[in-house]
């Protein structure tokens, strides 16, 4: 069973940035992903990547502002935050996809069979 722990939330001014990490332990996986969730809406997806060669994927609503990267060594994906909007509120999940559902439809949690506890991410003046 994968288990993932995130960390590296917070408040941050709006323009301002944050490194979200999310260390795995367990089995081995086939990639991994960030979604946020904000109450009463279904989980939004954020990025992917891909545990072997590291190709990555985002959503229109970060594209260029956001990054996703692994330490293959250190088991931890990693998401770093630029240029943070009001919008990007919310409570960030990482995810672990220990097969290859999510290249089908990375978009769908429910090609997700791990999940962390989630950490909250505050951007405000």
């Amino acid at each position: 069973q994968v288990q993932l722990v995130e960390s590296g939330g917070g408040l941050v001014q709006p323009g301002g940035s944050l490194r979200l990490s999310c260390e795995a332990s367990g089995r081995t996986f086939g990639s991994m992903g960030w979604f946020r969730q904000v109450p009463g809406k279904d989980k939004e997806f954020v990025t992917r990547i891909t545990w072997g060669r590291g190709v990555a994927f985002y959503s229109d609503s970060v594209k260029g502002r956001f990054t996703i990267s692994r330490d293959i060594s250190k088991n931890t994906v990693y998401l770093y935050m630029n240029n943070l909007k009001p919008e990007d509120t919310a409570v960030y999940h990482c995810a672990a996809d220990s097969g290859f559902r999510s290249a089908v439809n990375p978009e769908l949690p429910a090609n997700y069979d791990a999940w962390g506890q989630g950490t909250q991410v505050t951007v405000s003046s």
